[in-house]
């Protein structure tokens, strides 16, 4: 049974990640922390706390940071999520409120509390991680794994050629976390792009969990057709489920292990790079994917959704 806690900005490809790890059997999900990527912060909290509710989970939601370490601010992902992060569905008020404690140090806290067997898993700029290494020396020790969806090491970027959109959001506080000396692996876009979710794989999620099922066909029509309008025709890519099926998983990913460094300025920032060796302790760098048995996996996963 993993512990995992997900830092997240949802987000469309979020709410099928958080789903999923509510359902899987071999998943403890401890709580969730919000960042800002293709919603706001503020949204971000209000998703996630509507997600958790949706799956009738009452588990802590801790909010982050609202802007990047040292960049500026960055206009939400509208056109890819919706303004709202659901595609088409419209904002509601969820009945819970967050913790008081803000991300980075409910990370820490939790980190100490279950030192050696936290796995956290951020689907979004990862700002929140990054302040949690600044503020303890030892949370990198204390977390037991931290596997990342985002970047890219031959597949190029999704948001300029270079960079991957959780990345290039706050390249600075990538760059922290990968030099932070915590197990790390990289779920990027060379396997993301392998796994794709269709209309038909969506009609079949509703078909078999009616309610949630539902709730994420509703959602994927606008997640699909932004896909169309940068001419990818043959359905989404499960980003964020990949990275969370990866916690528990970790066999249906082939790596390559080198250490990571994260360009921070000019035309590449954003951009996931190959470090020097011996100047880092290396990351598990996903290459290749099984992507019929994640595909399966995340599926059947579904399934038992009501």
């Amino acid at each position: 049974m993993v512990k995992l806690i997900i830092d997240t900005d949802p987000g469309i490809d979020d709410a099928m990640a958080i789903f999923y790890a509510a359902a899987a059997p071999d998943i403890e999900l401890l709580g969730l922390t919000t960042i800002f990527g293709n919603v706001t912060t503020k949204i971000a909290t209000r998703n996630a706390l509507r997600l958790l509710e949706a799956v009738d989970l009452e588990l802590p939601v801790a909010e982050g940071a609202a802007a990047p370490l040292s960049l500026p601010p960055f206009a939400p992902s509208a056109q890819v999520h919706g303004a709202e992060g659901f595609g088409d569905i419209p904002a509601a008020t969820p009945k819970g409120q967050p913790v008081a404690e803000e991300a980075a140090d409910f990370l820490i806290r939790m980190a100490r509390e279950h030192k050696g067997e936290l796995v956290l898993c951020p689907i979004g700029p990862l700002t929140n991680i990054a302040l949690a290494i600044q503020r303890d020396p030892d949370f990198a020790r204390n977390v037991k794994s931290i596997v990342i969806m985002g970047g890219s090491l031959r597949e190029g970027g999704n948001i300029t050629p270079h960079a991957e959109a959780n990345i290039y959001h706050d390249p600075h506080a990538a760059d922290v976390v990968f030099a932070a000396g915590a197990r790390l692996v990289m779920v990027g876009l060379d396997v993301t792009h392998r796994i794709l979710c269709t209309p038909d794989d969506f009609a079949s999620i509703a078909g078999q969990s009616p309610e949630l099922g539902g709730m994420l066909q509703e959602m994927s029509a606008f997640y699909l057709a932004f896909y169309e309008t940068v001419g990818k025709l043959d359905g989404c890519s499960l980003h964020d489920p990949a990275a969370v099926i990866a916690c528990t998983h970790p066999d249906l990913f082939e790596v390559e292990t080198l250490p990571m460094r994260v360009s921070c300025s000019g035309e590449t920032s954003g951009a996931t790079l190959e470090a020097e060796v011996g100047t880092r302790k290396p990351t598990a760098v996903c290459i290749h994917v099984d992507a019929p048995a994640v595909k399966s996996l995340f599926l059947k996963r579904l399934a038992l959704l009501p």
